[in-house]
């Protein structure tokens, strides 16, 4: 599956462009501007599923940080920063980790 057949691709192209610069990353924008937020909650377990990289049922903080990669190959890195930011945002729990309740809850915010 990929991210392409959940998603359009124009609006991944666009949104990926929006947060282009380092430090300019803001979840929730990105989620709106990719077309998530108003997926159905089948379709964003789908994105979940391509961002578990190494299908932990978790995305961990180093899968996060390429997670721009996993919407389109020419994605850059999140900084460190962006990362522990977009973390702290989705971990509801305080486990390290994003499940995919609680990215469901992030992507619907």
């Amino acid at each position: 599956m990929t991210m392409s057949s959940i998603l359009n691709a124009d609006d991944i192209k666009k949104a990926l462009g929006a947060f282009a610069a380092p430090e300019t990353f803001d979840h929730k924008k990105f989620f709106e501007m990719v077309g998530l937020k108003a997926k159905s909650s089948d379709d964003v377990k789908k994105v979940f599923l391509v961002l578990d990289a190494d299908n932990s049922g978790f995305i961990e903080e180093e899968e996060l940080k390429y997670v721009l990669k996993g919407f389109a190959k020419d994605g850059r890195d999140l900084t460190d920063a962006e990362t522990k930011e977009f973390l702290r945002a989705a971990d509801k729990d305080g486990d390290g980790k994003i499940g995919v309740d609680e990215f469901a809850t992030l992507v619907k915010e």
